[in-house]
Formats: C-alpha cells, structure tokens, sequence
C-alpha cells in the first residue's frame, strides 16, 4: 500500500516550541479520494505566528487549540491529483487549509483555484493570500488612513509589515516602519519605498521614532505589541487609530506581562484602538485579491518570501519565526509544482 508523511502535533508547548519533543512525523497510508473531495500532493505550506495559538492548550482566544496527536494545519498550496468533484481536474493548483501531509484527501468546497500565469503559486500564502488580505483590511478598513496622514508600521520587514508600507505609499501617508537591522532599514527604504525606518535595537527608541514622525502617529499597524507598541502609543495624535493585528512579542511567553496601561492615552487622545482577524472580512476577499494582483503586477506591491526546502522542516522553520531574523514571507517548499 502507498504511504505518505504527515506531521502531528504531539505535545502542547509552554514557552518556546521545540521540534522534536513537540512535533512528530508519522507515515501513513496515502488516502483514497473520496466523492466530492480532491487528493492532493502538499506543494507550499505556511508557517505563521497564529500558529502558536492553534499549538496552544487551549487554543488562543479565537481560535481552539489542537488537540495532541491531531495534524498541523496552515494555510497551504496543493497540486490536484485525482478529483471527484466536478470543479477541479487533475494539475490544477489550488489554495486552502491543509494539512500538513505530504498527499491529502480534502474537501472541494473552500479550496480557491490558482492562475499560475499570474504570479509564482507561493504567492497565494504570502502576498496574494492571507498575509496581504492582512494588511490591506487592516490598513484600510480598520486604519481607515486619509493621504497625507502619519503611518507607522510594527515588524515592518515581515511580510505583513512591508506589505502595510507599500499600501499606504499608494494610499499617499507618510510611511514609517520599525524594524531590528540596519539590513531591514535599507531594505525598507531602498526597495519597499518607506519614508523613514527606525532600528529598534538601537539606544533611545522613542527620540528616534519622534523625529521620524515629526507631525506625530495617526494610523498605527501593531504587529509586536510589548515596549515596542507602549512607544508608539505616547506619539499618537489625538484621533489616532491603532490597527492590532497581531503581538508576536508575547506569544512565547508563560506569564503575561506587565506594561505601561494604555487606557489614559485611548482616553485623552480618543484613540481608536480594534483588533481584527481577516476571516471578518471573507464577503470582500475577492476585491481586495484583485487590487492586490493588479498592485503586484503594476509593481507598486512588492514582496519577498524566504522559502525554506523539505516537508520534515516544517516544525523548525514554525519555530524559526520567533528565533530568528526572515526578509518577507516564509514559507516551506514540500514538493516540486
């Protein structure tokens, strides 16, 4: 019987994941493809910091937590094998939640068929997917930014950060990003467009932010949270509105932790401060995608992506994001297109 790779998750973590004790890869035999379902060969897999949530005991807040011994899943990239629906053929390539096995029998329905010709497949798990669906709702929907208004962008050389510079260039804002290399702060000025870029591994973050926004902030995208987000709410003009999408610099930890209260700040500024997850804005997906695929294509959206090679490492490369420095959108290569 033919077999195939997948990997579960075995433990929840505390802290910090670690690949080994946490993760394990099983092989199994590969699945029949049932009635109105499609087997498919996993090509690209995302790995993203929600994910910590999904690994979580418990779960994140919004979302349940996997149970041990369940799959990973993420938002990922396959090649149609069989199908037994009558929406798809053998060789399409499609998009959706996958799980992470190397060959899979999965629903048609919610699975959202891919142009090759329009864009390199990765894509639609970076830019073309849910990392710019991020940032562009974020940005516009819940930022609701005005041309020539102040924006500064958390993690601004991850691939929702950059991505929230470029749209508000277009938009015309003054685009500000923090960032933690000087390699990051060249990238986003030299390539992505932004205004000015401030090295928060660098002494006196807040002076450095406060030149870099003379006119104060108005539109604020929180990616970290912590010290880092605490800053920029003291440089909020009155009006201002904070787009939370995410916190990265807590999802790690065993304690929450202790900061300056921001509750005086929302009060005397009358500060708009919204999280948002991007399923709240799925009857809009199909817009937002062609603007963002027209944007690409004119080349006033760019991206990167740092793929990483072989199924096996899709556990480390899900840790990487909390270890180590990514340019753009990482993803893991499973299989050749």
């Amino acid at each position: 019987m033919a077999a195939t790779r997948v990997i579960l998750l075995k433990e929840h973590p505390v802290g910090l994941p670690d690949a080994q004790k946490h993760f394990e890869i099983k092989t199994v035999a590969t699945p029949s493809c049932e009635n109105e379902h499609v087997l498919l060969q996993l090509l690209f897999a995302s790995v993203d910091p929600y994910l910590r949530g999904l690994i979580r005991a418990g779960g994140s807040g919004y979302m349940s937590g996997l149970p041990e011994g369940s799959p990973m899943v993420s938002g990922a990239v396959g090649k149609v094998i069989e199908s037994k629906d009558p929406g798809f053929v053998e060789g399409d390539i499609v998009q959706g939640m996958l799980s992470w096995q190397e060959v899979q029998s999965v629903p048609a329905k919610g699975l959202r068929k891919l142009n090759p010709a329009l864009a390199p497949v990765s894509t639609a798990v970076g830019i073309l997917g849910m990392t710019g669906l991020s940032a562009y709702f974020g940005l516009i929907d819940v930022g609701q930014p005005k041309a020539g208004e102040t924006l500064v962008v958390s993690a601004a050389a991850g691939a929702v950060g950059s991505a929230v510079g470029q749209i508000g260039k277009i938009l015309g804002l003054r685009v500000v990003g923090i960032a933690g290399s000087d390699e990051k702060v060249a990238l986003l000025t030299e390539k992505y467009g932004f205004d000015a870029v401030v090295n928060y591994k660098k002494p006196n973050l807040e002076a450095n932010l406060r030149a870099a926004c003379p006119q104060g902030v108005d539109v604020y995208f929180e990616n970290v949270g912590g010290e880092i987000g605490d800053t920029v709410f003291n440089l909020m003009n009155v009006k201002g509105r904070v787009a939370v999408c995410g916190f990265i610099s807590d999802y790690n930890k065993t304690e929450v932790a202790l900061g300056p209260r921001m509750q005086p700040a929302i009060v005397a500024k009358r500060l708009r401060v919204e999280g948002f997850l991007v399923r709240d804005f799925a009857a809009k997906n199909g817009e937002a995608l062609q603007q963002l695929a027209s944007w690409v294509q004119s080349g006033q959206l760019k991206y990167d992506e740092t793929i990483v090679e072989g199924f096996e490492n899709l556990p480390s490369a899900l840790i990487s994001l909390f270890t180590s420095d990514h340019i753009g959108k990482l993803v893991v290569k499973t299989a050749d297109v």
